[in-house]
């Protein structure tokens, strides 16, 4: 039997503790001690576990912090827009989270015809017990641990349902906030319905000043037939930060997704996309940017469960420093699943000769007529480039910069959102500057 080590033992200490102050009745709360027994069974993940490997999160986890079980640190908006960088000039719906529990104060929710978007601790209240419990049962494979671990402690979070097509895009902030360091577990949950669009931004970000915290983070969508999402995930700033995302696709939809990640000490994006209706395509794309000793992990496992269906992945990596840079992508191709095509990429540009870039596409294909490849790439900046470049009067440092845009450029340009686009190449430039 494997011992336990001190943060698995104080974070079931901690279910106890708290399980009685979480939100939802006792049908919820039934859901949250079967999914806390797993957690006790698998702790941590750790290396020994195949999709873990190259992130050890029970090695780097020594200790658990208290569950955030409630917040009143002082925000401001100046706070908030200061957090949000370039974000904040973005015209959108707007839930704020601050420490895992929603800030009506901060946020901006307007009524809107064909959209539905309310807190998880509230939506709890008023919800039957079948459909309260889907809310917090764990998403996504059955083997991972973290994601039971969210769905036993997870406080608040954001439910959204859109029927229509809204104009404005919904932006959903978790902010970490105040001179303490602690746990936020928050679970979230969209429903796209058939042919409906929708442009949703998650933004984990931190005060400045704010002590880095851990943060355990859930969020399911469902993406009805003909519906069109896109999805941007932007982590910045932040300390220990596990994300997990489980979108379904049903027949004919799209979903667009990108991860941005910078300034984060340890960042796990891990995400289980389920094509489960014919002609849906997916294109999930990246930048993860890392300094120091940062270690950021993407990992992708892309279930093509029926034929007909395409999904495209692009991540793009620059490291310097002792910064670390994982990339993890899945793709199953299941036995009736034929015309299905796949394609797969992973680049890292390498600013330092101590920086690692780990690689790991796969493919696991069972029906014969598809069309599936995958490729890494892994190289420094081109001298010759920055020779042409300096020959013309322009500074190394500037040089530099221009080259390592035109190389991150490529993903951001498939995000289809101009406004949001530009805020995340504004966020890069930052990221260069700094």
């Amino acid at each position: 039997m494997t011992m336990k080590t001190a943060a698995e033992t104080a974070l079931a200490e901690e279910f106890d503790r708290v399980a009685t102050k979480l939100p939802g009745g006792r049908a919820v709360a039934a859901v949250r001690r079967d999914a806390m027994a797993t957690f006790r069974t698998k702790g941590l993940p750790h290396r020994r576990v195949e999709e873990w490997k190259y992130t050890d999160l029970r090695v780097a986890q020594k200790e658990a912090l208290p569950l955030a079980v409630v917040d009143d640190t002082n925000v401001s908006s100046k706070d908030l827009a200061a957090a949000l960088g370039p974000l904040v000039t973005l015209d959108s719906q707007r839930l704020v989270f601050v420490n895992g529990h929603y800030r009506s104060e901060l946020s901006k929710v307007e009524a809107t015809a064909g959209v539905d978007i309310r807190p998880l601790s509230q939506a709890l209240k008023g919800l039957a017990d079948d459909i309260a419990t889907r809310m917090l049962k764990p998403v996504g494979p059955d083997n991972e641990s973290v994601v039971a671990l969210n769905s036993a402690l997870a406080t608040d979070g954001a439910v959204i349902s859109i029927s229509g097509k809204p104009a404005k895009p919904i932006l959903i902030v978790y902010l970490e906030a105040g001179d303490k360091p602690r746990h936020t577990v928050t679970r979230s949950t969209i429903g796209v319905l058939p042919n409906a669009s929708a442009v949703v931004i998650e933004a984990f970000v931190a005060l400045a000043g704010a002590k880095s915290g851990q943060s355990n983070a859930a969020l399911e969508i469902g993406i009805g037939q003909g519906a069109h999402v896109t999805h941007v995930k932007v982590t910045r700033g932040v300390g220990q930060h596990i994300a997990s995302c489980a979108p379904t696709l049903e027949a004919d939809s799209v979903y667009r997704a990108f991860h941005f990640t910078a300034e984060s000490a340890l960042v796990r994006n891990q995400s289980f996309p389920l094509f489960a209706g014919e002609g849906a395509k997916l294109d999930i794309s990246g930048v993860m940017l890392g300094r120091g000793s940062e270690h950021c992990d993407t990992t992708l496992v892309i279930d093509h469960a029926v034929p007909a269906c395409e999904s495209r992945e692009l991540f793009k990596t620059v490291l310097d420093g002792r910064a670390r840079s994982v990339f993890q992508g899945k793709v199953i191709v299941r036995p009736d699943a034929q015309k299905t095509d796949g394609k797969q990429m992973s680049q890292a540009l390498m600013l330092s000769d101590d920086a690692e870039f780990d690689s790991k596409p796969e493919l696991e294909i069972y029906a014969d007529d598809v069309v599936c490849g995958h490729g890494a790439t892994c190289a420094e900046l081109d001298a010759d480039m920055l020779f042409y470049l300096r020959a013309r009067g322009i500074p190394l440092d500037q040089a530099r910069a221009l080259l390592i845009q035109s190389f991150i450029g490529e993903a951001i340009d498939r995000v289809d959102h101009e406004a949001v686009r530009e805020a995340l190449a504004e966020m890069a430039t930052q990221w260069l500057n700094g």
